[in-house]
């Protein structure tokens, strides 16, 4: 079992930074790829951005590619997101997923994601 615990969010302006953190509990989550996805009231969920279990591969959402960044430290089982240059429509509830399988590539699936937080509330205001 993974439990995610997300951490970060807040109420910021147009144009500002945010990063958010996700730590993980077990021994596994260094084997696991991570993602972030996010829902905005009235909308589907949709893909952020996702990370392989060792770093070294990442995919992005087009809507955000070029300004979000995500990164892990699998020594404190921890995996961010570093949010800039934040608009109005990023507004959402960020929630930290991981992979069912063990070292699988990043996906955009949500299907392939099994664990998932709480989430944390992101708010741009203009």
């Amino acid at each position: 079992q993974v439990q995610l615990v997300e951490s970060g969010g807040g109420l910021v302006q147009a144009g500002d930074s945010l990063r958010l953190s996700c730590v993980a509990s077990g021994r596994t989550f260094s084997s696991r790829a991570m993602a972030w996805f996010r829902q905005a009231p009235g909308k589907e969920r949709e893909f952020v951005a996702a990370i392989s279990w060792n770093g070294r591969s990442t995919i992005y959402a087009d809507s955000v590619k070029g300004r979000f960044t995500i990164s892990r430290d699998n020594a404190k089982n921890t995996v961010y997101l570093q949010m800039n240059s934040l608009k109005p429509e990023d507004t959402a509830v960020y929630s930290c997923v991981a992979s069912a399988r063990l070292y699988y590539s990043p996906t955009a699936d949500s299907r392939d994601y099994d664990y998932w937080g709480q989430g944390t509330q992101v708010t741009v205001s203009s």
